[in-house]
């Protein structure tokens, strides 16, 4: 049985006078869940955890129980799991209100098999067992637009104003004051909440956001990605805007959420040599080449996701490493001390970052347990191969993605059936939902999909 251990259980909430505390945690889709507890209720609940009715693992973004797949025992009846704070998490996020983040466990004291937090926890401990940490970082991309939240409801999220300007390709500096304001905003916030963050700047899109976040390992750096998407909403809702993760919230660009990963043994980045990659790294590559396929269903969620995947437009669309090749889907950094370490560009903005993270390190486990050997590397543009190569593409729907992690041995081994069977058959009733609740297959992105995604998850 895996125990949860906290720091000064309840210390910080009597300390602090607060009188209401925020309990966070994701849903396997990647939604930020919770809710407000008087303070004292709080500190006599920290050791014993707060019920939660089983229906947040069984709800569809619609609202709709998913039905079409095996219920574990514990699930079927809204019986209740609870949420265990994490008391090193406990922040105060405005006047009067603390804010904490947990995850879900049940009556027995196991985890809950699909909590994305305790997801990630488990292969940490995995990748520990074999003698590595792994540090992380993520890079969050976010569209904002000029109306608020309640004019982008009425217009259905469509033709939406962005914000700063129409001006794209990336990186411009000749962005309307609203647009400065918003994120040095939302940089400030991120300041008085402890979330360090390392740069912010203008993305391909018009409207479009890169904010990155700074390393640090995986369960601190899901927390932080969690609790910034938060502030960005909030900050946006109080200024008259409003944001969004959506894949590809309008017809042009679409929207990532890479991830970068190094592995350390004794405090030392073992993927550097100095003519690189090292030959962990080179298992780690062979292992993420693996699961690719596999992951792709958790990396890529929703139907939005894949309408990403076109060539020349960003994102990788084929199972391809190179060593600074930006249009593979796993890009080498080599030949630092510190800076060596792997991209993983395939996860879009939607994804849970908890399950991207589970899913990225079962890659590498895998990998360096069992002394994977990758392809060689791409040198050219990965995007537009021809035929006979031998080179995989990337599942371009989420029926083939799902196939693929139901049939993968590695990603089941490590993830566990429990919860490979809940996503396959998740993303099987999401698929089902847009074919038959009104969703355009044939359209650039329909208006199912703007009601669905733009604000959730």
């Amino acid at each position: 049985m895996t125990e949860l251990t906290t720091s000064a259980p309840g210390s910080h909430a009597r300390e602090s006078g607060a009188r209401t505390v925020r309990l966070e945690a994701t849903n396997p889709e990647g939604c930020f869940l919770g809710k407000i507890v008087e303070g004292k209720k709080f500190a006599s609940g920290v050791d014993s955890g707060f019920a939660f009715a089983d229906l947040l693992f069984g709800l569809d973004l619609g609202n709709a129980p998913a039905f079409g797949f095996a219920y574990p025992d514990w699930r079927g009846h809204l019986d209740d799991v609870y949420f265990r704070p994490d008391m090193s998490t406990l922040v105060e996020w405005e006047q009067g209100l603390d804010a904490v983040i947990g995850d879900y466990w049940l009556k027995d004291g196991t985890p809950v098999p699909l909590c994305p937090r305790n997801l990630v926890r488990k292969m940490v401990d995995r990748l520990s067992a074999v003698g590595f940490t792994a540090t992380v970082a993520v890079e969050i991309e976010a569209t904002v637009f000029e109306e608020s939240i309640h004019e982008a409801r009425t217009r259905g999220y469509r033709d939406l104003t962005p914000l700063g300007g129409s001006a794209g390709t990336a990186y411009h500096l000749a962005k309307s004051k609203d647009w400065v304001e918003y994120m040095s905003a939302v940089a400030g916030r991120l300041d008085e909440v402890g979330i360090a963050w390392e740069a912010w700047s203008d993305e391909d899109a018009a409207g479009q956001v890169e904010l990155n976040l700074a390393p640090g390992d995986p369960i601190t750096v899901a927390d932080a990605w969690a609790r910034t998407r938060q502030i960005m909403r909030e900050v946006a809702f109080e200024r008259g805007h409003t944001v969004t993760f959506m894949a590809k919230p309008t017809a042009g660009y679409g929207q990532a959420s890479h991830i970068n990963l190094s592995l350390q043994r004794d405090g030392a980045n073992v993927f550097y040599v100095e003519d690189g990659p090292s030959e962990t790294m080179l298992r780690a590559i062979g292992g993420l080449l693996a699961t690719m396929e596999g992951n792709t269903s958790i990396v890529l969620p929703q139907i939005t996701s894949y309408r990403r995947l076109v060539d020349l437009s960003g994102p990788p669309v084929t199972v391809t490493w190179g060593i600074r090749n930006k249009t593979t889907a796993v890009r080498a950094v080599c030949g630092h001390p510190k800076q060596s370490r792997l991209e993983y560009r395939l996860p879009g903005a939607d994804a849970n970052l908890y399950l991207a993270l589970a899913g990225v390190l079962a890659g590498v486990i895998a990998g360096v347990e069992r002394k994977i050997e990758p392809p060689e590397p791409v040198g050219a543009m990965a995007w537009c191969l021809p035929p006979g190569l031998g080179i995989e593409r990337i599942p371009d729907t989420m029926t083939k993605a799902a196939d693929a992690l139901e049939a993968d041995p590695i990603l089941r081994e490590l993830l566990g059936d429990e919860f490979v069977d809940y996503w396959v058959g998740s993303r099987r009733w999401e698929w089902m939902q847009f074919h038959t609740a009104g969703g355009d297959p044939f359209a650039e992105l329909s208006e199912w999909e703007s009601a669905r995604y733009f604000e959730l998850p």
